[in-house]
């Protein structure tokens, strides 16, 4: 294993508990980054010669290496993943009666690069990093330890492998996968297609978002926009929604949607639509159609920073529209999964959106991330879901 030295001083990040190293903290005369092999696993040690651990490197990209363990000593193997394995296992049980959530959420499980989203007995596994891809062997080998499935599907065509400068695929690592898989959320059962769906092909950070929205919908008219396959609509018409109507401009997620509202026996309470969704609130407002509940759950408006002015005049827009055509009194669900948009600035642009249209607003509850979604207390980045509940007066 060769050895990775860092700058001077440059191990303040890993002793503050971070797990992330920049090439720009690498001492590469020392330690030249062409030496190394992408995902070659490496000891990491400071400028004065003290091991800090081992991780793994991918010389090729600016966050180019990850600690993997503190401990000098631990082969990074087969019983290594078991025993992180059965880690995760024991906070997830602790949180999730049925075996459907986020099983791995990487860094926040001290595997950083690795996704695994379970739906009972099969796993959907998500290797985002040139180290895990190398490890890849190993890691499925403890998943059929830990886990015995009866099948594991590599979903490996995140935007970060590309940034990675690894190919995207999809593909069998064990056993035979279906199309879809059928998981249940808050009593609520859904059809998720993980070969072709949206990342994983579900959503599980809203999972307890989604039932906080059962609180509020008994006898109401529901509008869900960016509605995916109907996690939130398909929640509401279960839990008592009078009417549910969908926006996505996915024709595929919608016909996913009603599927899982045939699953549920809510079809005659859903109504889709398959447009953008600033123009399907515009023609709604048009046609002044009201809703009682409104749920945004928009995708991520700022990927970059460079995005932020930009995304925030998107979201800003979004609330407006949605206030125009929620009636008095109505309730206003909205999360954001963009990471550069801060709760406080959500907030904010809730404050702005309630001032342009001349409205009143109390908020009822702020939203996070599900438990199986959880956050490192060293990387902001793992803290990423947030949201509100909100009556508009």
């Amino acid at each position: 294993m060769q050895t990775l030295f860092l700058r001077k001083n440059e191990e303040r990040r890993l002793l503050a508990g971070h797990l992330w190293i920049y090439s720009n903290e690498v001492d590469t005369k020392l330690s030249p980054l062409k030496s190394f092999s992408p995902g070659e696993l490496v000891e990491i040690r400071t400028a004065f010669n003290k091991v800090l651990g081992l991780g793994y490197i991918n010389p090729n990209t600016l966050l180019c290496a990850r600690l993997l363990t503190s401990n000098k000593h631990e082969q990074i193997d087969t019983d290594f993943f078991i025993t992180r394995i059965k880690q995760a296992l024991i906070r997830r049980e602790m949180c999730f009666a049925k075996p459907f959530y986020r099983l791995i959420f990487s860094e926040s499980d001290q595997l950083p690069g690795l996704i695994v989203d379970r739906f009972d007995n099969v796993l959907v596994v998500q290797l985002n990093t040139a180290g895990t891809e190398n490890l890849k062997d190993k890691i499925v080998e403890a998943l059929i330890h830990t886990l015995n499935p009866e099948a594991i599907l590599l979903r490996n065509n995140s935007h970060i492998r590309t940034t990675e400068n690894l190919p995207s695929s999809i593909e069998t690592a064990y056993g035979e996968p279906p199309e879809q898989v059928t998981l249940e959320e808050n009593g609520v059962l859904f059809s998720a297609a993980i070969k072709t769906g949206q990342k994983t092909g579900w959503f599980y950070d809203q999972n307890y978002n989604r039932s906080r929205l059962a609180t509020y919908v008994k006898n109401k008219n529901v509008l869900d926009v960016f509605s995916y396959s109907g996690g939130f609509g398909i929640t509401a018409a279960a839990s008592g929604a009078a009417a549910v109507t969908c926006i996505d401009s996915s024709e595929n997620a919608l016909e996913q949607l009603q599927q899982n509202a045939d699953l549920n026996d809510v079809s005659d309470k859903i109504t889709t639509i398959c447009d953008d969704a600033f123009s399907a609130l515009k023609n709604l407002q048009n046609n002044v159609k009201l809703f009682e509940v409104i749920v945004l759950d928009p995708p991520a408006f700022i990927k970059r920073q460079k995005d932020i002015p930009a995304g925030v005049d998107a979201y800003l827009r979004l609330h407006r529209a949605a206030m125009r055509i929620l009636q008095p009194h109505g309730i206003l669900l909205t999360t954001s999964c963009s990471l550069h948009l801060s709760r406080d600035m959500l907030l904010d642009v809730l404050r702005q959106a309630m001032i342009k249209e001349k409205r009143e607003m109390v908020i009822f509850e702020q939203l996070h991330q599900s438990p199986d979604h959880p956050v490192h207390p060293a990387i902001m980045e793992t803290n990423y879901l947030k949201g509100f509940i909100a009556q508009v007066l």
